[in-house]
């Protein structure tokens, strides 16, 4: 099964994904090579948090990263944490490697969002979606330290992986797995 396949199938790992290691979802062109670990450093531009993790090791999951990914990607504002897919880990990651930025770390503007904050921020802001990725824990909105973050948009649409949001104004990138898509400037 390739991962158009996968995708099409609508494999809802999102919520199963903190009980147990899961296989890799898909392979892509810019694979680790097996047995690698994938790392991930973020800085949550909010609450100044670090972290710097293996979140993959070959084609499993680590249970434990997940989790603290979980938490350090909670809403900022209320505090509640979601599962968040694991999909848009290997997107933050894939991104990089495209970008030939492997030390880079990922400035965290906007991760899970709880309905309430959703809605307050859809009521106070121009193009919150009231039915946004965030909230299901399938977006991120992100600069790369050492990168553009028109670099990070153009190496995220050459994927082809989900919904892509350029805010050039604002400075970041929306990356999702959402349905393949683009918008903004």
């Amino acid at each position: 099964m390739n991962r158009r396949d996968l995708i099409g199938a609508g494999l809802g790992l999102g919520l199963a994904v903190a009980a147990a290691p899961l296989p890799a979802l898909a392979r892509t062109r810019s694979e680790t090579p097996s047995g690698q670990p994938r790392v991930l450093s973020l800085h949550h531009l909010h609450t100044n948090e670090r972290l710097t993790l293996a979140y993959r090791i070959g084609d499993h999951y680590q249970r434990s990263a997940l989790q603290r990914l979980n938490h350090f990607l909670r809403d900022h504002r209320t505090g509640d944490v979601t599962s968040i897919d694991p999909r848009l880990f290997d997107l933050l990651h894939d991104v990089q490697r495209q970008l030939g930025n492997p030390d880079g770390t990922f400035q965290v503007l906007s991760a899970y969002r709880s309905p309430r904050t959703n809605a307050m921020l859809s009521r106070t802001s121009r193009g919150v979606a009231t039915r946004s990725l965030h909230l299901t824990g399938q977006a991120i909105d992100v600069r790369l330290t050492q990168a553009s973050t028109r670099n990070i948009r153009d190496a995220a649409l050459g994927l082809s992986r989900g919904g892509v949001g350029f805010y050039p104004r604002s400075d970041f990138v929306h990356l999702d797995t959402g349905r393949v898509r683009r918008w903004g400037a």
